[in-house]
């Protein structure tokens, strides 16, 4: 019996639960004996001119070792974006929180009194505030570019895109910056070794490409660094690569002579990490009364924050705009431009999320129209499973998907018609508490960066197994799974298996964990470098057996090589094999790199009750298909979709960075940002649907950010469908008590 598809507790909880993880805050070693301590100094203002910086009195301080600011910095400026972002801010401050010096002390307790000596002068700037701002230039932030536009794609739209259509709606939606608050804040490690090599420390998503970005940073060649990743708790995208800090830290290590440890604070981790979503997006859509859509135009406007990092995002939130639906017609058109704001990274979707947001959102507003259920306009512009691989107007192939009865299954499980009727119930009995039905129906792209990953297995002369992934696990259970996997296809009790990751001098090839892909490319590449070794082992086998290699088989059930058609007769177990193997010999390396983006895919129905009275939107129930191929663990599987639900819903809801006018941010403390709790969740119910995909071995794809993407507008849809029926017709995110009263007030005042 396979053990995939079978619920197997996490092999990663038990330390956890027990000695507790090791996070960087924990490490003790060796090469660490002797570290001092680093604070960044970083800017409280938005954008401002630095006329002065005095570290005398820093540097004269108890315990301060050094104070380094942009004058003692001999690196290359950074290569990333069209305006990188400088190691240490150089005569001009873009947002609040850029670093502008970085203190090392003896004791960590005296950073930050040694960082409030560091005296700078600053004369302040006017402020681009925001995206209205951004594209107007009369304050340009990068004059050297010579506007705050820093890239434009598509918008040639035709003039007769929606001639002929019966109905059409346009709505402007503002995708709102969120913080991603993970549970450990950023931190690094530093240590130059006698051999000249740089060690880092590092809570990060990928540890090759941080030890390629650390390298290019210092202008040094890859091979001098080495990047560890302890314990990370939690990343989200934010994560992905080393961020400036890290290169600094590098430098400093060596400037100073010692080992450096620096860890973040949370109100420094809510300003300084970048932050995601941040986009504008407007959406026209044309169509019939009988509810075909016949055309789609998105127009998006992301904000980049000061310095551009990742300007992929707006291209992947064009690339899926015509999200699960076979519209004829689709235009796309996006902008990307700086802000005096905290830098926008990925985050937990990247770009599809804010695609799904916009076309689900306003695909309502049109079934509101035309007076016709919202349930009843998705299925008749579904792409039917026969069309599949389906290329969409904007160039993405869909693998696989099966939309129309992931709707059907999510509406059955939750009632749908039910649910419906009580909303009119209470609807004419004039109940205060109003009930909201949302549905989403999305698909979204993981490995879309087709990279490629590492595998690699060792089977060890006690029969036991190690494998490498260039994959990077931070919480989602991916050394359950690959262990799992190894068991099905060797025999092997999980065990006596070790997953080995996050080390660039063991794994030195990898991509990591980003973008949905660690099964669909990290386990594809594991299952390979199995496959290689069993053939390996086979010859190893036949010649113990007296057999020809040809005539063996694995048992993959009890680990044991045999002659195919005779159970009965001799075996051999993995430790003879490997006893008679020579060093090395059953050991496989592989890059897997020829599996192709997956579209996983899904529908959500999201139930909430609003208090009319005071505007709060309560979620009540979650009903949730969430399709990614063949499940390896359903607990593991569960597990991250009970995080996207709830960080999706978390959206629709609470969170929101804001800046006020002077580019302050007023969101910068747990205080004031309100994230989910479990206050705030009901219980999930998971319909299950697996439809495997052809574009890896194991027929899967990811599920790290999926129902994230459904959710979020889900819970919208829903806040706002609650009120439809007093006049409301959209509320944008977050649906806070505030904003509800707002429109509910406006409203009123308009009638």
């Amino acid at each position: 019996m396979s053990i995939a598809g079978t619920r197997v507790v996490r092999v990663e909880d038990q330390k956890l639960i027990t000695t507790g993880g090791t996070y960087l805050d924990d490490l003790r070693e060796p090469e660490l004996t002797g570290a001092v301590h680093a604070m960044f100094v970083r800017s409280p203002i938005a954008h401002a001119t630095i006329t002065a910086i005095d570290t005398a009195q820093a540097r004269a301080a108890d315990g301060v070792v050094a104070v380094y600011t942009a004058a003692d910095l001999d690196l290359e400026p950074g290569a990333a974006g069209p305006v990188p972002q400088p190691w240490l801010a150089d005569g001009v401050v873009r947002y609040v929180g850029e670093p502008v010096a970085l203190v090392l002390t003896e004791r960590r307790y005296q950073l930050a009194d040694a960082a409030e000596l560091v005296d700078v002068d600053y004369e302040p700037r006017d402020v681009v505030s925001g995206l209205d701002a951004a594209l107007t230039d009369d304050t340009v932030l990068h004059p050297e570019i010579g506007s705050n536009t820093v890239q434009t794609h598509g918008g040639d739209f035709a003039d007769d895109t929606f001639d002929g259509c019966e109905v059409v709606v346009t709505r402007t939606l503002d995708n709102q910056r969120v913080a991603p608050a993970p549970l450990e804040v950023r931190g690094a490690a530093c240590a130059w070794g006698d051999d000249g090599r740089l060690t880092v420390w590092l809570s990060t998503q990928n540890a090759q490409l941080a030890r390629a970005a650390i390298a290019q940073g210092l202008g040094t060649d890859p091979e001098r660094v080495r990047v560890i990743t302890p314990g990370v708790g939690g990343g989200f995208g934010a994560k992905i690569g080393a961020d400036p800090e890290a290169v600094v830290l590098g430098w400093a290590a060596s400037a100073a002579g010692r080992p450096v440890r620096w860890t973040e604070d949370r109100s420094e981790n809510m300003t300084a990490m970048t932050h995601g979503r941040a986009q504008r997006n407007t959406v026209t859509i044309g169509g019939r009364r009988d509810g075909t859509v016949e055309a789609v135009r998105l127009e998006v406007v992301q904000d980049a924050g000061a310095y551009p990092r990742t300007l992929f995002l707006p291209m992947l939130t064009e690339l899926m705009a015509a999200g699960v639906y076979r519209f004829p017609r689709v235009e796309t058109a996006s902008r990307a431009v700086v802000t005096n704001t905290t830098p926008i990274a990925a985050y937990r979707g990247a770009g599809r999320p804010e695609a799904t947001a916009a076309i689900e959102r306003v695909l309502d507003i049109f079934a509101a129209e035309i007076g016709a259920d919202p349930a009843e306009v998705r299925r008749t512009n579904f792409i039917p499973p026969e069309e599949f691989p389906y290329t969409t107007p904007t160039g993405a192939t869909y693998d696989t998907g099966e939309y129309a009865e992931a709707l059907n299954r999510v509406l059955e499980a939750g009632g749908y018609a039910d649910l419906r009727a009580e909303q009119r119930r209470r609807r004419e009995a004039g109940d205060p508490v109003a009930l909201g039905l949302g549905l989403a129906s999305y698909v979204e792209i993981t490995g879309a960066d087709r990279g490629g990953e590492s595998g690699r297995v060792d089977i060890h002369p006690d029969g036991s197994v190690t494998a490498y992934t260039g994959s990077s696990p931070h919480g989602q259970g991916l050394d359950t799974t690959l262990a799992m996997l190894l068991c099905d296809q060797l025999g092997v009790p999980m065990d006596r298996i070790t997953i080995r990751h996050g080390d660039t001098d063991e794994v030195p090839a990898g991509v990591g964990t980003m973008g949905s892909r660690s099964l669909q490319a990290g386990g594809s590449a594991v299952r390979r470098a199995a496959d290689e070794v069993i053939e390996k082992a086979r010859k190893i086998a036949a010649e113990h057996l007296e057999a020809a290699p040809d005539d063996l088989e694995l048992d993959p059930s009890a680990g044991l090589w045999q002659v195919r058609g005779a159970p009965t007769a001799a075996t051999v177990t993995w430790a003879e094999v490997a006893a008679r193997a020579a060093p090395g010999e059953l050991s496989a390396d592989v890059w897997f790199g020829d599996g192709g983006s997956t579209y996983p895919f899904g529908a959500h129905l999201a139930v909430v009750e609003v208090d009319t009275e005071t505007g709060k939107a309560a979620l009540r129930r979650i009903v949730a298909v969430d399709d990614a191929g063949p499940v390896i663990n359903p607990v593991t599987f569960a597990g991250q979709r009970h995080g996207g639900l709830g960080q999706g819903a978390a959206q629709a809801l609470l969170e929101v960075m804001d800046y006020d006018a002077d580019g302050n941010p007023t969101t910068a403390t747990l205080a004031d940002y309100s994230f989910v709790t479990a206050t705030e969740l009901p219980d999930f119910d998971l319909v299950e649907m697996a439809t495997p995909t052809p574009e890896n071995p194991l027929g899967v794809k990811g599920i790290g950010e999926a129902a994230t993407i459904g959710s979020t507008p889900a819970v919208h849809n829903a806040v706002v469908d609650a009120v439809a029926h007093l006049g409301v017709t959209h509320i944008d995110m977050p649906t806070t008590p505030l904003r509800v009263w707002q429109e509910l007030a406006r409203v009123r005042e308009a009638d």
